[in-house]
This record gives structure tokens, sequence and C-alpha cells, in this order.
């Protein structure tokens, strides 16, 4: 065994000492400092060792070869005596210990026993960096090998597999998500939430996005809705109207955002839904994951899958009564108000099998409308009626209107003062007129200007004070009654001079129309006079017009006279 607190003879690297003298005391001055060194050393061999120039860590071939010297020496040396390197193994220790500060890591401290069967290395707690050995170069470095004597292989090949657990523990640190700020990273990680809030407002959609880029945390934080929505409503067909009203609140903004830039740039993939063997004229209605389209004499509902670019093929149900055509049809109230080609009304319970018809008009029906309990409908034979829909009093007209034009269309007011209906324009100057839904007395006509024949085929009210129409005159026009009845505050010509038969609006800046040539669906951005993107869905053969469309925020649909056409802007 080596001396313990006896000074021995000196080492290249410095003066010897025992285990508990002068060694102990530079290892806990060392700690105490705290600071982590690196850089070449060299470490104190035993009396007369030179050392190989190896590293601070050695390799495991390294170590076992000077395993076996210092096995070797430690057997023949006693205390006070001399190994094969010219110095006894408890030289070779006192060395070791005084060598250079940078041969091996600060966070580690070296106990060398005389017998050389026994060296450890112990980590300081909360500092890993300081646990790697630095590189050590220069002489002395073999007395690694003297001092660990038959041991050091087993030491190499720990200290080897601490460095690789180590290395394990932090790339799963690192991919593990953090659950809550960042201690460190970009200089707007300290700022305040509303502060951070306030800054990012300023930022359009790209920066947004690029910031996302930077972390998780700064990625979760910049997909909040409150940052969205000013985005969100200055887009296409986001779920946002242009008062502000979030139609599709359930939906993280962010995501509308994104499939609303599909929109704007017409990506979009088409498929077919429906088809039927005779030409038809259908009209359909969206409500929730269901659909209702009218074939023929009947209406069928039909519930979307989950990706909503596909149908269930069995309907959900079937609503007959009509003896003819079914013309036009509105969802109220858990109920379906119908109208036929027979001059009847319709009036179906979605859950239930009730149906009412009545006689309305001597003629078919082409229009119908329904709010807040009270039906009106349009006719060829030139009148508009308007009905109760409570139960008990089905079927009894209230007004009966003399339009002295066919009716086209007609659509009620949402503050239930009163209608709109839209005609041939054959035998009146103006097609758009609005009566009083109480009294039946007309209140204004919109317009002057209009070509005869000009018929309205659509007309929809935006707002208490706002309404779009179009049709047989190839435009849609956009009408505020607070600013003048007598012309259009904004109007889009279809290119082609094609006639309008239907219209939709996503009540901010999208608006969708459906033309009589080819099947062509136009998407125009309200901000501007050009249509922004075209997508005809018949040939040459089967040219048919758009009879009705319908949109969500993720998808459009389109009947036409053979198919159910879908328009998917969600996965394009």
């Amino acid at each position: 065994m080596g001396s313990q607190g006896h000074p021995g003879p000196p080492g290249n690297g410095g003066p010897g000492e025992g285990e508990g003298g002068e060694a102990r005391k530079l290892q806990e001055g060392r700690v105490a400092r705290g600071k982590r060194r690196k850089g070449k050393g060299k470490a104190g061999a035993g009396k007369g060792g030179r050392g190989s120039g190896a590293e601070g860590k050695p390799g495991l071939q390294k170590a076992k070869e000077t395993a076996g010297l210092g096995a070797e020496a430690g057997a023949r040396a006693g205390p006070g005596e001399e190994g094969e390197g010219g110095g006894s193994v408890e030289e070779g220790a006192r060395g070791f210990v005084r060598g250079d500060e940078g041969s091996a890591g600060e966070g580690k401290e070296a106990r060398g026993r005389g017998d050389g069967k026994k060296a450890e290395w112990r980590v300081r707690p909360g500092r890993r960096e300081d646990a790697r050995p630095g590189r050590a170069q220069g002489r002395g470095s073999q007395a690694w090998g003297c001092i660990a004597g038959a041991g050091a292989a087993g030491v190499a090949m720990a200290a080897a597999a601490e460095e690789e657990e180590e290395e394990e523990e932090e790339e799963e640190a690192a991919a593990r998500e953090p659950a809550g700020r960042p201690a460190a990273g970009p200089a707007l990680l300290p700022l305040p939430e509303e502060l951070l809030l306030l800054i990012c407002s300023y930022l359009d959609m790209r920066a947004l996005g690029r910031l996302a880029q930077v972390c998780r945390w700064l990625r979760r934080f910049t997909s909040c809705d409150l940052l969205w929505r000013r985005i969100a409503r200055a887009s296409l067909n986001s779920g946002f109207t242009r008062l502000g009203t979030d139609l599709m609140a359930s939906v993280p903004v962010k995501e509308r955002v994104k499939v609303s830039q599909n929109w704007r740039l017409g990506r979009c993939r088409e498929g077919i839904l429906l088809k039927w063997r005779c030409s038809q004229m259908p009209w359909m209605q969206l409500e929730g994951d269901s659909l209702y389209i009218s074939q023929a004499n009947f209406i069928l509902a039909y519930q979307f899958r989950p990706d909503g670019a596909s149908l269930n093929r069995r309907p959900l149900g079937v609503f007959a009564g009509h003896d003819e055509d079914v013309c036009h049809f509105v969802l109220a109230n858990s109920h379906i108000i119908s109208a036929g080609g027979d001059g009847k009304i319709g009036v179906h319970k979605i859950h239930s099998t009730f149906t009412v018809k009545y006689s309305a008009h001597e003629q078919e029906v082409n229009c119908v409308d329904c709010r807040g309990g009270i039906i009106v409908s349009g006719s060829r034979d030139r009148t508009a009626k308007v009905w109760p829909l409570a139960s008990g009093r089905l079927g009894q007209c209230l007004h009966t209107i003399q339009t002295e034009d066919r009716v086209w269309s007609i659509a009620i007011s949402p503050v239930l003062g009163s209608f709109v209906t839209g005609t041939a324009c054959c035998g009146h100057f103006s097609p758009l007129r609005i009566w009083d839904l109480n009294s039946g007395q007309l209140m204004t006509h919109l317009g002057s200007d209009f070509p005869p024949g000009a018929g309205v085929l659509d007309v929809m009210y935006e707002s208490p004070s706002t309404l779009l129409s179009c049709g047989y005159d190839t435009y849609v026009r956009y009408w505020d009654l607070r600013a003048s009845v007598r012309k259009c505050v904004m109007e889009w010509e279809e290119p082609h001079d094609s006639t309008l038969y239907c219209l939709q609006t996503d009540g901010n800046h999208l608006l969708a129309t459906g033309s009589s040539y080819y099947g062509v669906v136009r998407l125009w951005d309200r901000r501007q006079r050009a249509c922004l993107h075209a997508f005809p869905l018949t040939s040459t053969p089967l040219s048919s017009p758009v009879y009705c469309l319908r949109f969500t925020t993720k998808h459009l649909y389109a009947a036409l006279s053979y198919n159910l056409h879908v328009l998917d802007f969600q996965s394009p």
C-alpha cells in the first residue's frame, strides 16, 4: 500500500503526496471554483515515468494495455519501490493527482490507492458538462494505467458507458416537448403574453407562420384564434361575416385560414357525389352534416361522410307528396317547405313522416321562402302569396299580391318586415320589388335601367339592408337600401354573357355563381370586379346549367342536370 500523508519522491509532474494530503485539498479547491476548464495538460507520472501524449479520456484498447502494465508493476513494487516505468505506484498516483488541471474534467474526483486495485470517478450533480474530461497531452498520461492497475479497463468501460448514457438522456430531454415557456430562447420569450400578443397582431400570415417555426412554445402561442381572427376576416370563405360574426366557432381559425388560401388560388379536387339517368332541374340545401336534394317529385336526404367530399349512398329519408317535379324548397324550423310544378306547397317534418300539401297557386310554384313562421311563395300565375306555418292554420292565405309578371325568385328580409320578389321583367320596368309582409303593399322597387326580359332568377338577403340578385341580364348586383334604391352599389358581369341561374355568398368577400352553359361555377372576390376563378363542370355533349350551388368553408356543391358535383378545397 502507498504511504498516506507522508511525502514521497517527486515525480515529473510535481512533488508527490499521499492521498489524504495536498491532492485532496487541490481537488476540493477545483470543485469550489466550479469552472469548467478544457485544454491540454500534462499529467504527472511516477518517478522517471514518461507520458505517451495520450488524451485524458483513453480509449478502451489503451486502457487495457496500460492496465496490464499497472497490474504487473503493482505486484512487484512495495512501498517506496519503483515499478517498471521507473517510479512506484504510489508516486504515480501522487503525480497523477498533482498533474495539470486541464488533464481531466473538473467535475471528477480522483482517488489513487497504492495497491493499484481501485480507481473511482465521481460526477458532480447538476453539472453534466463538467463531467466530461478534457484533453490531456504530454508526459505522464500513462500514469492512469499505473494507478488503476488491474481495474483500469473496467473503469474505462464504465466511463464510456456513462458517457453514452448521458448522451441518450440529453437526446430524450430534447425530444420531450416542454410543458411551459422555455427558460432561454429568442428575445421575444421573456415578454409578457399581453405584450407579445400586441406585437404579433401586427404580423401577416406569412410572418406568423415563420414565427411558429422557432420553437414549440411559439408554435402553440401563434396558433391562438385571437391572432388569426383579423387575418381570417380579410380572407375568402373563412367563416366570418362582414360584421365579424363567427359562423364556425368550433373550427380553429388558423385551419380555416389555411383552407381559404386554396379558395383564393383556385386549388381544389373535383368529384361527383350523385348521378341520375334522366335530366333534372334539382335544388338542394345543406344542414349540418346532411344534404337535401330534389329529384323529380321527391326530396332525398343524405348524410355526409367525415371527409365531407362523399355521401352515404343510402338516403336518410325520402319526402314525397307532389304530383310533379319539385321546383324549389327551403329548410326552416325542422320543416321542409317545398314548391311543386303542380301548384301546391308541401310541408314535411324532417324527423317524422308528417306531410301536408295544399293548393297554393293556379300554375307551378317557382319559388318559396320561410322565416319566422311565415311562408311566402311566387308562381308563374303572376302572384305572390303569404301563408302561416302554424299547424292549425296551414293552407290559409294571409295575402295575395298581384305582381303583374311571372315570379322567379323570392326572399324574406331577416327583420321579417318585408320580402322581395324577382320577376321576369316583361310587364314591368323593374324586376325587383319590395313588399310589406304584414299588409302586402308595395314598398319600393329596385333599379330603373333593366332591359326588357332581364328576369331575376335568384335573390337573397345578406343583411336587413343589403341583398344580392342575378338572372338573365348576366349581372350580379349588390344593393344597399341605405344608399340608394335606384342604382346598385356594385355589380359583376359574367364574362361570357351567360345567364346566371344561382348565387351564393359567405357573407363577407366570397361570391359564387352558376352559369347556364357548360356548368361553369365562378368564384368572385367582391373587392375586385374581375372573376377570380372558373370551373367548367361539363363538356359540350352534356352542357347543363348550374341550377343550384351551396358551399361550406371546405367544399362547394353544384347541382346540374345529370349529377351532383363537389369541389374539395380542403384536400386539393
